[in-house]
């Protein structure tokens, strides 16, 4: 069997194409130029950093240039024309000082890990224009010194971290409304003993949340406002979150609860406002009992109630709403 060999001139023309194609992707990557908002945020980080980083970022283009590999902790992606920085990973390296505000100028960036530093000060506003993320980073746990989360309006999905009860100083807890997609219990969330002992509001409403409202919940004795409206949640309502002290907003309509309102939350010295409708309450059933005392800690008088079977109280300064089903009763003293 003879065995034909390729001509020369199809040899030279298969290996000028490998060269063209090689030349064309090499003069890719080399002009993939990183974007100049990022490169600038970078240098600026880099100004502001400790020695411990700064030896590890050589030259000026923190996604690599003339033959230098990318700085460490940071990595970028290819999007068109340019380099994005994607990630920025600088921790336990004893940084010292105020967050770096620059760090919201990198708008591409999905990862920021800053733990075990020296960081202080308060986090930028400006760090809400940073991409949104499918599910709450479970890092948010190591923020110790946080005291207000707010990540309403979002497209969140998944489950709420059980680190955030890791958070000892948070007073706001604001996941609520928007797109936002949250799922499972308010037991996984507080079921660490002792957590949020500062919380003073917690708004998880309109999210996909099951499950009943745990009587730990009454454990955090800070809390003013609770706001779990438009939700799945059922069961019945403990008693003992009507003992919450300091308890000024309560927000359960629109969930699948049934039963009762305990007859405690009508004495509760600090309760404005209540809101229980569009539940399972069974037909024939008084939701919230026989109620006989309103009293407004805001003011030098009582009220004294006989009229049963609503099913929405509204107390502001000093008139009083009562919401039956799609006709209102207000009284004015």
């Amino acid at each position: 069997m003879k065995t034909t060999l390729p001509s020369s001139s199809s040899s030279r023309m298969a290996l000028f194409l490998l060269i063209l194609v090689f030349s064309f992707i090499q003069n890719v990557v080399v002009n993939s130029k990183t974007l100049k908002r990022d490169v600038k945020a970078l240098n600026e980080i880099k100004a502001s950093l400790g020695w411990r980083v700064v030896y590890a970022w050589v030259g000026d283009d923190p996604c690599g240039e003339g033959g230098l590999p990318p700085w460490s902790g940071v990595t970028c992606t290819t999007q068109g024309d340019y380099r994005v920085v994607t990630e920025l990973a600088v921790y336990a390296v004893s940084i010292v000082g105020p967050f770096p505000t620059a760090v919201t100028n990198l708008l591409d960036l999905t990862r920021l890990d800053l733990h075990n530093n020296k960081l202080t000060g308060p986090l930028p506003p400006q760090i809400g224009r940073l991409k949104p993320q499918d599910v709450i980073p479970l890092e948010i746990g190591e923020l110790k010194q946080l005291t207000h989360l707010y990540l309403s309006f979002n497209n969140f999905k998944g489950e709420i971290p059980k680190e955030l009860a890791n958070l000892p100083e948070l007073r706001y807890l604001h996941l609520d409304v928007g797109n936002n997609r949250l799922v499972g219990t308010i037991r996984e969330l507080i079921r660490v003993e002792g957590c949020f002992p500062a919380l003073r509001n917690l708004y998880l409403n309109s999210n996909y949340l099951t499950g009943g409202i745990p009587a730990q919940l009454a454990n955090l004795t800070n809390l003013e406002i609770l706001y779990l409206s438009y939700n799945k949640m059922a069961g019945i309502i403990p008693a003992s979150i009507a003992h919450i002290p300091k308890l000024t907003y309560l927000y359960l309509n629109h969930n699948q609860f049934s039963g009762r309102i305990p007859d405690a939350f009508y004495k509760h010295p600090f309760l404005k406002e209540m809101y229980i409708e569009g539940n399972a309450f069974r037909p024939g059933v008084n939701p919230i009992g026989v109620h006989k005392v309103l009293e407004l800690s805001d003011s030098d008088f009582l009220f004294y109630i006989t009229y049963t079977n609503y099913l929405v109280i509204t107390i502001s300064q000093r008139v009083i709403t009562f919401f039956r089903r799609s006709k209102a009763i207000l009284l004015v003293p």
